[in-house]
């Protein structure tokens, strides 16, 4: 505590000062830097035994008669063993938790300050989505200080044995919303949404009650006739369908190139790193399939429309991924395919059918390295030798 005794300054010296400080005594100082004044109380934390400085406010708000009364309460609180600016947040987090910031609210937030970070364009509104269909009608107007354990239980326990992997993310979802909330004051205590040594012991784990579903994939016997019946037709969605097969990449991959990312003459199409699942950059040797694809959808070309490779029906916008299941379901003759399910028709040609390394294979589908050693051994991207394997596998689907 200040040795200077409380109540030393005038009104008159306080209006006068200038520039520096000056002590009003119990720990109150005013301090000014130009046409700047403010009131600071400073201290020696009963709780951590260092110096602390406390904002009051500035002179032109909190008169000298309101600061010393502040400074009053700072003295009787540093008396009961507390500490002033940890008593102030304190009561600043209770505030705002009696103002009721509801759940869906604080979702609302957390989503619209995350999505610049987001590698997915399209997250936001995946988020949104299933918690408006799922969270909100249960914890939506609910306060987000009083979300309990039988709340989140109540959201997940009608789908979590149906729709497991749905549940699991939802539920990670609301876990992350309810630690920015307590990070912000607006709650306390513990997660109700955290699996680790508590949802674990009331739920059976994710991986016990859901079935592994694989993406129904065209035979390997099949992809010629599939491909031939697919350029046969004059749209734009066969056309993408046959280019994703013949590059062995995601559909979303090809439903958003551009022009500017694809080089005609080194036949290399190279997709940024931020429209890739695993984050980085990969290119994709062109056989002469893919090219032969790119020079049909060339004449097409809108630079003024988003240059996109294969444009959708409305101008600037890519195909879907539901035009792009229907021009495969048309051309295989069945609906029990997916476009995904043509990388797995790739990787098992490539497994049965040829001699390539398993690297190779793995590293045309961009699939992220699980094994950290072979991650730091493998510097390049094996380009010339998956050059030479897509031609293969384009002849392959060409027979």
């Amino acid at each position: 505590m200040s040795r200077v005794s409380p109540h030393q300054l005038t009104a008159r010296q306080v209006s006068a000062l200038k520039d520096g400080s000056l002590a009003d005594g119990g720990g109150l100082w005013l301090v000014a830097q130009g046409e700047a004044k403010s009131w600071y109380f400073r201290f020696t934390s009963p709780v951590t035994g260092k110096r602390r400085e406390m904002g009051i406010g500035s002179v032109a708000n909190i008169t000298l008669a309101d600061a010393r009364r502040r400074a009053t309460e700072a003295r009787h609180q540093m008396a009961d063993g507390l500490d002033p600016i940890d008593e102030r947040r304190r009561q600043k987090a209770q505030d705002r938790k009696e103002t009721g910031i509801t759940f869906a609210e604080v979702a609302q937030r957390y989503i619209k300050e995350m999505t610049p970070g987001w590698r997915d364009p399209r997250a936001a509104t995946i988020w949104t989505s299933s918690l408006k269909r799922l969270a909100f009608p249960i914890i939506g107007a609910k306060s987000v200080a009083e979300v309990e354990t039988e709340d989140v239980l109540s959201i997940l326990r009608p789908i979590w044995q149906t729709t497991t992997e749905t549940a699991d993310r939802l539920r990670g979802r609301i876990e992350r919303i309810l630690d920015y909330a307590r990070t912000h004051g607006w709650r306390d205590g513990e997660n109700p949404a955290r699996w680790r040594g508590h949802l674990a012991n009331i739920l059976p784990k994710p991986s016990a009650v859901t079935k592994v579903r694989h993406h129904a994939a065209v035979p390997r016997k099949d992809i010629a006739r599939v491909m031939a019946r697919l350029a046969e037709s004059e749209g734009m969605a066969a056309k993408a369908v046959r280019f994703t097969c013949l590059t062995a990449v995601r559909s979303g991959e090809v439903r958003h190139a551009t022009w500017l990312e694809i080089d005609m003459a080194a036949q290399i199409w190279t997709i940024p790193a931020e429209r890739m699942k695993t984050g980085k950059e990969h290119r994709v040797p062109l056989s002469e399939g893919a090219m032969t694809v790119l020079h049909e959808v060339l004449p097409l070309r809108d630079q003024r429309a988003g240059d996109l490779v294969f444009p959708g029906a409305k101008r600037g916008r890519p195909l879907s991924d539901v035009a792009l299941s229907k021009a495969l379901h048309l051309a295989a003759g069945t609906k029990d395919v997916t476009v995904h399910g043509l990388r797995s028709t790739f990787r098992d040609w490539a497994a049965e059918e040829t001699d390539y390394p398993r690297e190779v294979a793995e590293m045309a589908l961009a699939h992220a390295i699980s094994d950290k050693v072979e991650a730091a051994y493998r510097r390049g991207d094996l380009f010339d030798k998956r050059r030479e394997m897509m031609e293969a596998w384009h002849k392959n689907t060409n027979i």
